[in-house]
């Protein structure tokens, strides 16, 4: 039998709209306490949504059935006001083949290729990291943005994208998002930022990043072909031979820049936050890079070798998900589970819910990284940990941004020590992505001379 789904009533989610604004996810964590797995819920007190962590609905929500789930309106539309047409905010068969022709810039091969792309770009990142580090304390968070965006930048439109162009579109990127969250959780705003000029201003700033990318694109197609990304876009051909039009071919390297850095950066802030308690996993992670590379840099070849720094990953992804929520709209009735889904309705996939309900993890507020040893993982409940996404729609540069995580840590923990600067708020703000609110500032100094060893207990 379907079971009714408890509500927060429109007026007590319109009183929680300023504590949503702030922080939904404790808001929503507080309501899975109370009304279970699944419940719904009215953002703002105006748009009512069916929330939930449990992982038979997540499922069929972003696998099964996903044909009948799109992106919502709300989501597609201030997304694509703001990002344009592409892989983000199309459905159907013209998403689908989107996805096909660039899905091409993932594979094996082109990752082997962008690997020398991507150390270089660290490779001159880390020369001002060195600086700062030297300066005293660093806030890791927006050092991480910076690497990570220049990385995904270079992977794009390779090594003549100049550094001032860089900070132009992440700057763009960053303040357009903060713009889009306050757009959805507190949507009796919209008139206000309409009339006042901040919808404006914010137009202004995505169009100057939309012509860096256009000026770039421009020139490339006069210019001897490139190895990178938008080599791949400008070749790809649709069955008719037609290839991506240039303002398609700028939304998609928009969209690729705003999904293709973020995860990354989360989780290596978090991940560097949380073993700078656990100095016994630093050195296992060190001696895993010292075995499986030696001297020789990294590859996209080598990411199936690290088993213990994937299962460090992946929990750090766990406690700190970049995505904390995902939503899809119910294009036809239909039921998951126990669960009566209307057409119509809004579906909002809890992802840091899940992630964290004791329903599903043992202890799921501790770091424990054998939870991922092959042993244990067998026994994860499916669909209960959604770092890149799930089903179709799952994130296309998933094995990018792996190979990303690899990069960076092989550099930062083979050089450099690092501790956390004491007396620090280290709190999570989930804005499109769960940043930390107050930033997280280490300390990092030269690392001694190890030698290659055994790979030492690490135990949680």
């Amino acid at each position: 039998m379907p079971q009714s789904i408890p509500a927060v009533s429109r007026f007590q989610s319109f009183l929680d709209s300023r504590a949503m604004a702030h922080n939904p996810v404790r808001v929503l964590t507080k309501y899975i306490g109370i009304h279970g797995d699944t419940f719904r819920f009215y953002f703002g007190g105006v748009k009512e949504a069916i929330v939930t962590i449990n992982p038979v609905v997540i499922q069929h929500v972003l696998k099964t059935n996903s044909d009948n789930y799109h992106k919502s309106h709300i989501q597609k539309k201030r997304m694509g006001h703001f990002l344009g047409k592409g892989l983000l905010t199309t459905e159907g068969e013209a998403w689908k083949t989107q996805r096909r022709l660039i899905q091409a810039g993932f594979e094996r091969k082109q990752l082997e290729v962008l690997s020398s792309i991507m150390r270089d770009s660290l490779a001159d990142s880390l020369r001002d990291f060195d600086r700062q580090c030297r300066s005293g304390p660093v806030d890791i968070y927006p050092v991480m943005m910076k690497i990570t965006f220049a990385m995904v930048a270079k992977s794009l439109f390779g090594a003549r994208l100049k550094e001032d162009d860089i900070d132009t579109i992440s700057h763009a990127i960053s303040t357009v998002q903060e713009f889009m969250v306050r757009q959805t959780i507190q949507p009796y705003l919209n008139p206000w930022f309409a009339v006042s000029g901040e919808l404006r201003r914010h137009w202004e700033l995505r169009n100057r990043a939309f012509g860096i990318l256009r000026d770039y694109i421009q020139r490339r197609r006069k210019e001897v072909p490139g190895h990178d990304l938008l080599q791949i876009l400008i070749d790809a051909r649709y069955s008719d031979g037609h290839g991506m039009e240039d303002e398609l071919i700028v939304s998609e390297s928009m969209q690729l820049l705003v999904a293709g850095h973020e995860t990354s950066s989360n989780a290596l802030s978090w991940l560097l936050y949380l073993l700078s308690t656990r100095p016994d996993c630093v050195e296992k992670v060190r001696e895993e890079f010292d075995i499986v590379l030696g001297d020789r840099p990294l590859s996209y070849s080598d990411v199936p070798k690290f088993e213990f720094t994937t299962q460090v990953i992946n929990e750090a992804l766990r406690l700190y998900p970049p995505f904390w929520m995902v939503d899809r709209m119910a294009l036809a009735d239909d039921r998951a589970g126990d669960v009566d889904i209307p057409g119509g309705s809004t579906v909002v996939v809890f992802i840091h819910g899940a992630h964290h309900s004791p329903r599903y993890w043992d202890n799921p507020e501790s770091f424990d990284h054998e939870r991922f040893s092959k042993t244990r993982e067998k026994r994860l409940t499916p669909f209960a940990h959604l770092p890149f996404g799930a089903g179709p729609r799952g994130c296309i540069g998933g094995n990018y941004a792996m190979l990303q995580m690899l990069m960076i840590l092989d550099v930062l923990l083979r050089k450099y020590d690092f501790s956390l600067v004491p007396g620090q708020m280290i709190e999570a703000r989930p804005m499109v992505i769960l940043r930390p609110e107050h930033g997280i500032r280490m300390n990092f100094t030269e690392a001694i001379v190890r030698d290659v060893g055994r790979l030492s207990d690490c135990s949680a």
